[in-house]
């Protein structure tokens, strides 16, 4: 179970990390539509995985592994922004978030 400082940190972790994948990485997305939709901080802080929502993109693999090339530059990005809320910036793991798909998936079969 997560602490509240877990919580805290992880909802602006979330909040900075999607703004960054939307607007300063649209080189690495290209017109794709990338959603941050939870991030979970370990408890030491030193670890986030962040689950990721893929939208209007035909190859999901392959922009979730030109994702995780820019980890670094993100990082980096994510620094700047939290430098002065977090004594360190968390290593970031991320995840394909694919709850929608089996939502639809789901729906998709119920119809049937």
């Amino acid at each position: 179970m997560e602490s509240k400082r877990q919580q805290r940190i992880g909802k602006l972790l979330q909040k900075d990390l999607g703004e960054i994948i939307q607007i300063e990485l649209t080189h690495v997305t290209r017109g794709a539509m990338v959603t941050v939709t939870k991030v979970i901080v370990t408890p030491d802080l030193k670890t986030a995985k962040a689950y990721l929502s893929l939208f209007a993109t035909p190859d999901k693999r392959e922009l979730m592994d030109k994702i995780r090339k820019h980890t670094s530059e993100i990082r980096g990005k994510l620094g700047n922004r939290i430098r002065h809320q977090l004594r360190a910036v968390p290593k970031l793991q991320f995840y394909q978030d694919d709850s929608l798909d089996y939502i639809d998936n789901i729906e998709h079969l119920l119809d049937d």
